[in-house]
């Protein structure tokens, strides 16, 4: 078939009139069977280089893709086109994915997108022997490769089934990230016979600016001042899910519309801001990390980010978003010294320190463990566990067992020693890619060109369009009132305290402020840790803000508190001084019935309740039955405690439990 021809069926099954050189090229080498990785800028249209060979093809295309808006987002297009089209991902019922699969194997199904994780569920891997597969398409490619910057151990196992395919049979690797370490890695990995065809990742369309801060106040002012004057919607980038939160209610408190986003939201409320942003519901969607990949939003006229991202990959990706166009699209980065932390902190999670990888080793050398019991016994977070797990695998040192429906990890009799050369590379070069970021954030030169220099495209193309090279650098400009303003917003959002649980009464609560967020986190300390008394007025005026706008002039039956730890009577006297201004008496019959350590010290969930289960206890149980309970603490962070307390009063017959604490972490899960 010679372009011409081609470019018939293209006009006719997806209304597009021309093919791009470099996509004929690569759809070229397609149809011949061949191997390719394209590198090419977000919004070329490398979706089209597998589409197209996909409809001509007679069996089954699979694209493996580690987002699950573009696989929504590309089904409905494509089925919209008349292409039989279909997604198989975690939101979907497992009767919906297995008709899917079905489907599938009878070749109903001319193109099928599914997540990497699925390589370890045993009936698509059964399912892959009986499809008639007409060609293999790995999207994201840069997380194929440790040094990409967000590698998939999953991604892995597509490569396994990738040198398994017979010779002929197409394998088409996409990215609009990869640097030259990455694409020569992806190379080896996808063995021989392979053609790279790299495009010009330039964006003359984007105005680059950095905004040097000297505090978070300084970020949520400017935006305040100026975001309206952006054009159009866009997507502004946080660091953490609680960033997210708080961003989000500033914006309401100032009547902007806007709405946050992270992992951690269910299924249907992430569609409908997916679709909220699409249709220009919100001036900007605030997220992490979480939104953007998979959205196909030509018209984002806007990104914004509040802390800095990890590397200048992670900052081309995000960015990538916006200007599809080809019209003006504002690109601004926020930058404090201050906000390397947080990425510092990914560097260091995203390969745990090596006596954490000994304790593991050593556990399961000890017995047989499933995940769980793996926290219980090392203390560590579950994200640290499977990375730990999936590098102990990939070394040969342990492996993963089924016993009817769970997973075990055993060692292996005879297995190496831990090879620990790799991780130090990788923890080495990322913190230089975190240097490299920085240098982008000081440099004088063109941002553009900076980036592509970054990322391996050697375009000799000058530039105009960053605040270094004609655009007028942005400053920050706090008035009094603008600090009075913020001041007041922080007097008026309370963070929810999502407690609820089926099987208790608890109700979900309030906290006053968040610790890290104000003094108030300053003030917590200096009582509990520095003998700095009882908790202050100021936080009780506060609180008492909070307990009014969660539940107005609600009469509760009771006042209890949590009993300490180690912080003595601070709570109860605070408990007493709220009990006396809202009038609902206060009950001291609450108490421990054995010694627990601070919550603090435990990493994950499961060893939080494990240290309260079965703690407490109540003097005269009778006086809890048909009760409606205020239940006060000072600080709030798994929920663990709260909700072991809830449990055990709904078992005495309370009709109510709602907490109202002082402060709540922002630690947590980040996007």
């Amino acid at each position: 078939m010679n372009r011409q021809e081609a470019e018939t069926i293209l006009q006719k099954i997806f209304r597009l009139n021309r093919f791009y050189d470099e996509q004929w090229t690569t759809i070229e080498k397609i149809l011949k069977g061949e191997r390719v990785l394209l590198i090419e800028k977000t919004g070329f249209g490398k979706s089209l280089c597998f589409q197209f060979p996909a409809v001509l093809h007679k069996g089954t295309t699979v694209i493996f893709s580690p987002l699950i808006a573009l696989m929504r987002d590309q089904v409905k297009k494509l089925t919209s086109l008349g292409i039989s089209a279909k997604c198989i991902n975690s939101e979907q019922t497992p009767e919906e994915n297995t008709q899917i699969i079905a489907d599938a194997k009878e070749g109903k199904i001319k193109i099928l997108y599914i997540a990497p994780e699925r390589q370890e569920n045993s009936e698509w891997i059964e399912a892959t022997r009986q499809m008639n597969l007409s060609m293999v398409v790995v999207d994201e490619a840069h997380c194929i490769s440790v040094w990409g910057h967000d590698f998939r151990p999953a991604f892995r196992r597509i490569i396994n089934l990738v040198r398994l395919l017979p010779k002929g049979l197409p394998v088409l690797a996409t990215t609009a990230t990869a640097t030259k370490k990455v694409e020569l890695d992806i190379a080896e990995q996808m063995g021989s016979n392979l053609s790279i065809i790299r495009g010009n990742l330039m964006r003359d369309n984007f105005k680059l600016y950095v905004i040097k801060v000297n505090s978070e106040d300084e970020k949520l002012i400017w935006l305040g001042q100026n975001l309206n004057k952006l054009p159009g919607s866009g997507v502004l980038y946080a660091g953490t899910r609680v960033d997210t939160e708080i961003y989000s209610k500033w914006f309401e408190y100032l009547k902007i519309p806007s709405s946050a986003y992270n992992a951690g939201l269910d299924a249907v409320s992430r569609i409908a801001i997916e679709n909220g942003l699409m249709n220009n519901q919100w001036k900007c969607v605030i997220s992490t990390n979480a939104l953007g990949m998979g959205i196909d939003k030509p018209d984002i006229r806007f990104i914004i980010h509040t802390q800095i991202p990890q590397s200048p990959i992670h900052y081309y990706q995000e960015i990538g978003r916006a200007g599809r166009d080809g019209q003006p699209s504002y690109i601004i980065l926020f930058y404090s010294p201050e906000d390397k932390k947080l990425p510092e902190a990914f560097i260091e999670g995203g390969r745990p320190a090596i006596p954490k990888y000994l304790m593991v080793k050593t556990a399961v050398k000890n017995e047989m463990l499933g995940e769980r019991d793996l926290m219980r016994r090392t203390n560590l977070k579950q994200t640290q566990i499977r990375v730990i797990k999936s590098d102990l695998m990939e070394q040969k040192i342990i492996r993963e067992v089924t016993f009817g429906k769970s997973k075990k990890f055993e060692y292996i009799s005879g297995a190496p020693e831990l090879n620990t050369k790799t991780f130090e590379e990788l923890r080495a070069s990322k913190t230089k890619d975190l240097e490299k970021m920085i240098e982008y954030v000081e440099t004088t030169q063109s941002r553009m060109k900076y980036l592509c220099d970054y990322l391996g495209d050697s375009a000799s193309q000058t530039f105009n369009n960053c605040d270094n090279t004609g655009l007028k650098k942005i400053t920050v400009s706090v008035s009094p009132e603008w600090n009075q303003k913020l001041q007041d917003f922080r007097e008026d959002y309370f963070p929810e305290l999502e407690v609820e649980t089926k099987g208790t009464n608890l109700a979900n609560g309030v906290a006053a402020s968040y610790y890290g967020v104000s003094n108030v986190g300053a003030a917590l300390h200096r009582s509990k840790y520095e003998s700095g008394g009882d908790y202050p007025d100021f936080l009780l005026r506060l609180i008492l803000k909070a307990y009014r706008k969660k539940f107005g002039h609600e009469i509760f039956d009771f006042v209890l508190y949590v009993p300490p730890t180690k912080s003595g009577d601070l709570v109860k006297n605070f408990a007493i001084k709220v009990s006396q201004v809202l009038k609902f008496p206060i009950s001291h019959n609450l108490n421990k019935i054995r010694q627990t350590k601070e919550q603090k010290i435990f990493e994950n969930g499961y060893l939080k309740s494990d240290n309260v289960s079965g703690a407490f206890s109540y003097t005269t149980p009778t006086e809890i039955l048909g009760k409606s309970i205020l239940l006060i603490d000072d600080i709030f962070d798994s929920g663990a405690t709260v909700k072991e307390i809830g449990k055990y009063l709904s078992n005495l017959g309370a009709l109510k439990i709602a907490p109202l604490v002082i402060a709540r972490t922002v630690g947590g899960d980040l996007v």
